[in-house]
């Protein structure tokens, strides 16, 4: 018994470390792709894929891609008081020498504020606070403030001299550069990864917004905005060959005043939040290019954008407005087959109205990025049968024994074989560590459950390293009900939300 078990394993461990590798179009012989996920990064989460000839070739390329985006956020960051930006945003009317880099997303954000009527602008911060000022103080801002931020907005904000790279600070309006600035640092993570010897594909995905060069064909899924959890079925699935994807959105962040949700997305035009637009995704050659109209886009009238995007060779676009409605390129067929229908659920007593959420944060470990733990996430029935596999987030297939106990359960391994793991998503921005995760009540063969007590299972591992086990029984039925997890050493904490689902 123990000798066919470990069998199955083995067996196992051949079948994903198979589909990690089948993301790659064009993988040779000699050649892997090898993962590797990190937190805390630009304030949210980096996944790297990389093809190479060896694991010590795919090592150096991502501690290429890593080196490089510190480098660019010391040039570019508005949050770092030291930033090459931040130090010249404290400067006033004197013409200043700054890097390439700053120069050229300055000259960008000149051409995108021009391209989009004002639409994107670096100074568009200044709406922003004087919105969450007024949301700390439970008000809506008045006309007065507003008024006041957008005039502020299209005073000229510098002046840019591109021989010599000289930058005149001119106004005294906040500036930020996160419009496309992400974008703009996977591009240039990308290509510090593809210049390492050895290395013939590159997938850099930072918070949503993701690059794919070389030998790689990616399959990329677009978030849902209405029910973006990470198991939940994507909006459209592209497959993305040297090109950038960026999406842009307002269902994660925002400000709520008087039990109202406000976009973080403004309109400097106008001062108002954008709320029409609550979805944007833009395919683009360029990655700065398809982050700043993914940004421009969500603010735009859905007219102003179809315009824009029509005069700009290579770019697709989907939108997706508050009541429902999509709005996608005359192109966009052409990348995004559409999504087959999900199967409707045999019958079954589960109350379809309902669903479960799972809201989970990896424990921030250190004060700067660090990996990202596995975990493994499933539902058992009162028998300790498992019903549903929920997640299994991991880099190297010779580790997944450290998830002792989903690893040593036959049935969940034998679960997972044929699960496509290697997609990427494209999405708005999460907040660094944090996930949710769903269940409609339906089992891996998609068929409803019975309502009644169940086992919500989370397992965390480090390769060698800490190990967390979570489980909580829940009765799935009756009245809707929150519960709150102990947090631990990986899971900093963890919560279960029984509700009316919100679809």
């Amino acid at each position: 018994m123990k000798k066919l078990s470990f069998f199955r394993g083995s067996t196992l461990l051949l079948s994903l470390l198979a589909l990690v590798m089948s993301g790659s179009s064009t993988v040779t012989n000699g050649e892997r792709q090898y993962r590797y996920n990190y937190e805390r990064v630009l304030g949210t989460s980096l996944e790297l894929k990389l093809v190479a000839a060896s694991e010590a070739q795919a090592e150096a390329a991502q501690l290429a891609a890593l080196d490089e985006i510190d480098r660019q956020a010391k040039i570019l960051s508005g949050y770092d008081a030291t930033s090459e930006f931040s130090r010249w945003m404290k400067t006033s009317g004197t013409p200043v020498r700054v890097s390439p880099e700053l120069a050229e997303v300055l000259g960008l954000f000149d051409l995108w504020r021009e391209r989009t009527g004002g639409a994107l602008d670096a100074s568009a911060e200044t709406v922003t606070r004087g919105w969450k000022k007024a949301a700390a103080e439970n008000r809506m801002p008045t006309s007065d403030e507003l008024a006041a931020a957008v005039a502020l907005v299209k005073q000229q904000h510098w002046s840019l001299n591109a021989v010599d790279h000289r930058a005149t600070h001119l106004s005294p309006a906040p500036l930020v550069l996160n419009s496309f600035a992400k974008s703009y640092i996977v591009n240039a993570a990308a290509n510090a990864a593809m210049a390492v010897p050895g290395v013939s594909g590159a997938v850099v995905n930072i918070g949503g917004d993701l690059v794919v060069r070389g030998k790689i064909t990616e399959p990329v899924d677009i978030a849902d905005p209405y029910s973006d959890a990470e198991n939940s079925a994507p909006i459209a699935s592209l497959m993305v060959h040297d090109r950038a994807v960026a999406t842009s959105g307002n269902y994660r962040r925002g400000v709520e005043i008087g039990g109202k949700h406000y976009s973080h997305l403004v309109d400097p035009r106008t001062g108002m939040t954008a709320e029409d637009v609550i979805s944007s995704t833009v395919v683009a050659p360029n990655p700065a290019d398809a982050g700043a109209l993914a940004t421009a886009f969500s603010v735009m009238k859905p007219a102003e954008s179809m315009r824009l995007a029509a005069s700009l060779p290579g770019v697709e676009f989907l939108l997706v407005r508050n009541n429902g409605e999509r709005i996608a390129s005359k192109g966009w067929k052409s990348i995004a087959p559409p999504v087959a229908p999900l199967m409707a659920a045999a019958a079954g007593t589960w109350d379809t109205s309902m669903e479960l959420t799972i809201s989970l944060e990896v424990a921030h470990l250190t004060e700067t990025r660090a990996r990202r733990p596995y975990v493994a996430a499933w539902v058992e029935d009162q028998d300790k049968f498992p019903v549903k596999t929920l997640a299994l987030w991991f880099e190297k297939p010779r580790w997944l024994p450290e998830l002792k106990a989903w690893y040593k359960d036959d049935r969940l391994r034998n679960m997972a074989e044929g699960t496509d793991i290697t997609r990427s998503v494209s999405s708005a921005t999460r907040p660094a560590g944090k996930y949710t995760l769903k269940w409609d009540g339906k089992d891996n063969t998609g068929k409803l459950v019975k309502p009644g007590k169940y086992t919500v299972m989370i397992e965390a591992a480090r390769e060698h390293g800490t190990y967390q086990l979570i489980h909580q029984e829940v009765d799935f039925s009756g009245a809707p009900k929150q519960i709150n997890l102990p947090g631990g050493t990986e899971i900093s904490s963890a919560a279960l939300d029984y509700h009316k689902a919100s679809k």
